[in-house]
């Protein structure tokens, strides 16, 4: 039987620093990206892609931003523009992907699935919001919003420019239609499923599903939806070729393969940047720890070359 691989792509695999976002950068990048998973098809690989949406959602928050407030159009809650960003970045990487494989003479069917991934809606991340979205407004303009709107606000401490809002980051707990993604990529078929963490729902008391103003974590919903499928390895593509330790300080260190207990000692000694490389390892644990053979970090061009890369495994 083929294997069954996940691979989270990276922010900078759409959307790179110093760059607009016009849309022939963006489509450039996803080509240049996308260049890098040719081998797993060319092995015969079943893959199901994940991807990031960060500058994209903050971009549609701002539109909608602007339409309210210039021609009074209604602004849409969080989980629709997750869902916009879903719908739009896995359609760019899907048209993309047709393209690339005709290159290479490979047939395959791409399909994009707008992903909702349920949380708890109790989870103890709602009472602590640290995921900043959108825009960076003013004092005045912050605690008009509060006011207004219940939203919560966080000052911008690195740029001292100003306040930007925070949400909710819970942490997925099941990736609805995974069955869906399964019985597809078992095809053949690439998927692109849980696009910037997916979409967050939650299950209310009348067992109707429900959204929530929230943000997931993009490789823990990918880990997630690796395990739940079955997946065989799940990789995460990011702008560095391994993980570090030490990263940019006296002592840095390479580390190509990391077994479990050592990676979770690292965690707790505090070697892995929280807004960095600690959900990467986090979500690699869950992968393992929930039956995966082995879980790869490393970056996007250098996936193919097995001398570069994290390899995370029990």
């Amino acid at each position: 039987m083929s294997k069954l691989v996940v691979v989270a792509l990276g922010g900078n695999a759409l959307l790179r620093d110093g760059q607009e976002g016009t849309i022939d950068q963006q489509e450039q990048n996803t080509a240049e990206t996308l260049e890098s998973i040719i081998f797993l098809v060319k092995k015969g690989y079943n893959i199901v892609l994940s991807h990031g949406n960060g500058p994209q959602v903050g971009n549609i928050m701002m539109q909608n931003e602007a339409g309210e407030q210039m021609y009074d159009i209604p602004r849409m809650p969080l989980d629709v523009c997750v869902a916009d960003s879903q719908g739009a970045i896995g359609y760019m990487i899907e048209r993309t992907l047709h393209n690339v494989l005709r290159k290479h003479n490979l047939s395959r069917e791409v399909v994009t699935l707008v992903t909702m991934v349920k949380v708890d809606k109790d989870d103890e991340a709602f009472q602590n919001p640290t995921k900043r979205v959108g825009r960076i407004y003013d004092k005045q303009q912050a605690d008009r919003l509060a006011k207004e709107k219940g939203w919560v606000f966080k000052e911008e401490v690195k740029t001292t420019r100003g306040w930007r809002r925070v949400v909710a980051s819970p942490k997925p707990v099941n990736v609805m239609n995974d069955k869906v993604v399964e019985g597809l990529a078992k095809t053949g078929t690439i998927v692109i499923a849980s696009g910037g963490g997916g979409v967050p729902v939650y299950i209310d008391e009348n067992n109707n599903v429900r959204p929530s103003e929230a943000v997931i974590d993009k490789d823990l919903a990918s880990s997630l939806l690796a395990a739940e499928i079955g997946a065989d390895e799940f990789y995460i593509l990011t702008d560095v070729p391994y993980v570090y330790i030490n990263y940019k300080q006296p002592g840095e260190k390479i580390i190509e393969h990391l077994k479990v207990a050592d990676a979770k000692r690292y965690l707790e000694q505090g070697m892995f940047g929280e807004g960095s490389m600690a959900p990467k390892i986090h979500a690699s644990l869950q992968f393992v720890e929930n039956g995966g053979s082995r879980s790869v970090i490393t970056e996007a061009f250098k996936l193919e070359d097995t001398s570069f890369g994290t390899s995370i495994t029990k």
